[in-house]
């Protein structure tokens, strides 16, 4: 078989959808390799930042003409209208943006990244996507970036081993802008336990990208997890820019 390489940079780009019309969300780009520099197999996501600086706000317009519109437009030409998230996972070249897949939900660990700059709330953006109203509902954003940083266990991708405890999650939490979401955790009386391949997402949020990476990684600094490792270079690519 042959088919075209795509050589450029990928994106997560979310749109909300209500059957007809479509809200567009803010960008983010995830880091799926399991190693620093990219290396390594692929995983669910080892973190991710946003905004991302090669979705533009020309670029927004263009994916939304290009891509989302004429797609929620076929669907409900198909008598199958979609009312939910749609996630299109992009890449992005010379050329402009080209589809790679689609998803029906949010990204993981793209959502954590997005919601801490959300100002608006988000339920009544779900709700006018239920109800087919999205065409003049507006959400609003923070300026600010956020850094996503997924701790996973040792061996992950791979076999790893569960129920090992993770301490100093208040200490972390307790920074400023910073918010550690649980994934593969369980809680054994005060004690925290491993309970998963991807455990945490520690998620910072500041004026800017360098900001709050320095953030999450000073939080990640502060869990006392020996049997858990992360990346340690979640957002190169907006700190190179």
């Amino acid at each position: 078989m042959i088919e075209e390489f795509l050589d450029g940079e990928e994106a997560s780009f979310f749109a909300l959808v209500d059957g007809d019309a479509a809200l567009p969300l803010a960008s983010a780009q995830d880091y799926k390799r399991v190693g620093d520099g990219d290396t390594g197999p692929n995983t669910g996501g080892m973190g991710a930042y946003s905004p991302a600086p090669i979705v533009d706000d020309a670029m927004v317009q263009t994916v939304m003409a290009r891509i989302v519109r004429p797609t929620v437009a076929a669907m409900k030409s198909a008598g199958s209208p979609y009312k939910g998230v749609l996630y299109a996972g992009l890449m992005i070249g010379k050329d402009g943006p080209k589809l790679l897949e689609y998803n029906v939900r949010f990204g993981d660990p793209e959502c954590q990244a997005l919601m801490p700059r959300l100002k608006s709330d988000l339920l009544p953006a779900l709700i006018a996507a239920r109800d087919g109203v999205l065409e003049h509902f507006d959400l609003r954003w923070h300026d600010a970036a956020s850094v996503c940083v997924v701790m996973a266990a040792n061996g992950y991708p791979g076999a790893y081993r569960k129920g090992s405890e993770i301490r100093g999650l208040d200490r972390a939490g307790a920074l400023e802008g910073v918010t550690v979401f649980h994934a593969g955790t369980r809680a054994d009386g005060n004690r925290i336990l491993s309970d998963g391949g991807r455990v945490l997402g520690v998620t910072a949020i500041a004026p800017d990208v360098a900001a709050a990476r320095r953030r999450a990684y000073e939080a990640v600094d502060l869990i006392d997890w020996p049997e858990g490792f992360c990346r340690r270079d979640i957002a190169w690519r907006a700190i190179r820019r």
